[in-house]
């Protein structure tokens, strides 16, 4: 089974930075997409960034294109988050999803496993 385990959250300063880490097992090697997503009371959990991980095909919400980046490490997926602003502050997860296409990647409903979360506090 997939099992994922996420780390990294806490508290920082608007403008800093913060790298949040998902570390994997099980996982369907080069036929998946992994993914960082995050939600706040009262919002849809929306995709921060996403990855096609045979390809290394990545896809970023318009809020954080050129502040976050994602990386893989075999399985792991890396979340480096720079310029954070207060309107950062979610509960991050960490999903995935076996597939063979990159369709569908940054919808959060079509991942069939998911970290447990970690909160990201951005004070202003």
């Amino acid at each position: 089974q997939v099992h994922l385990v996420e780390s990294g959250g806490g508290s920082v300063k608007a403008g800093g930075s913060l790298r949040l880490s998902c570390v994997s097992s099980g996982v369907t090697l080069n036929s998946a997409c992994m993914g960082w997503f995050r939600q706040v009371p009262g919002k849809e959990r929306e995709a921060v960034a996403t990855m096609f991980l045979k390809y290394f095909e990545t896809s970023y919400a318009d809020s954080v294109k050129g502040r976050f980046t994602v990386a893989r490490d075999d399985t792991d997926l890396i979340l480096e988050m720079n310029n954070v602003k207060p309107e950062d502050t979610a509960m991050y997860y960490c999903a995935w999803r076996r597939t063979y296409i990159s369709d569908f990647c940054t919808i959060s409903a079509t991942f069939d496993t998911w970290g447990q979360g970690t909160q990201v506090t951005v004070s202003s």
